[in-house]
Formats: C-alpha cells, sequence, structure tokens
C-alpha cells in the first residue's frame, strides 16, 4: 500500500502474489520473492504489522504475521512462517520459523541503494 514505511532498495524479484500490510516497516535493501506475505495480526501480544532490518532476503511462499522483529541481515526460506522475532545474522526456515545458522543473507541481497 502507498501508505507502507519502505526504505530505499526494496525490491521485488518476481511479482506475483506479495502482500504486504500498511502497518509493516520494512529496511533498506530488503528483497521480496514469489508469494510472500507480511501480514498484520489484529489481537493479542503480537497485534500489528512487522519491523524488519536492512539487508533481509525473505524466500518465495514465505509468511511474516504480526508485529514481529525481524533483524538486519537477515534470510527467511522458501515458505517459512515466521510469528516471532528473528535476531540479526539468522538464516530461519519451516513452520513456524526456526533459527538454524547465523550466516545470514549475505549473497542474497540485490543491492538497489548503493
Amino acid at each position: 500500500p502507498f501508505r507502507s514505511n519502505i526504505g530505499p532498495g526494496f525490491y521485488i524479484s518476481h511479482m506475483n502474489g506479495v502482500i504486504v500490510t500498511d502497518l509493516a516497516v520494512i529496511g533498506r535493501d530488503v528483497n521480496l520473492s514469489q508469494c510472500v506475505t507480511i501480514g498484520a495480526a489484529n489481537r493479542g501480544k503480537r497485534a500489528g504489522g512487522a519491523i524488519i532490518g536492512d539487508r533481509v532476503y525473505i524466500g518465495p511462499g514465505a509468511k511474516i504475521v504480526g508485529r514481529v522483529k525481524i533483524g538486519n541481515d537477515v534470510a527467511i526460506g522458501a515458505n517459512c512462517v515466521v510469528t516471532s522475532d528473528i535476531p540479526d545474522n539468522a538464516v530461519v526456515v519451516g513452520i513456524p520459523g526456526k533459527v538454524i545458522s547465523s550466516k545470514g543473507s549475505q549473497g542474497y541481497i540485490q543491492y538497489a541503494s548503493i
């Protein structure tokens, strides 16, 4: 939505089925793949939208739901469902998303804002 707070270098690799709530805050050089949803939660402790750091790669079909904080240099795997905070440099996969590595997003990001 035009009201979204999105930093420079935002990149969508395949413009198909991408949904972003206007409650999300998205940092610099964030890369989205096809069929990604960054959605809002309407109630509970995670009500609201995600806060996504810089240089984050979000793989095909991934879902980020509610007010979660995604750190800088994070890679979120294909079809992952993120419902809790993710630290800097994490690689997250699965349903629900679990950190499997601290190698981060290096090598996945298209740097458009350099």
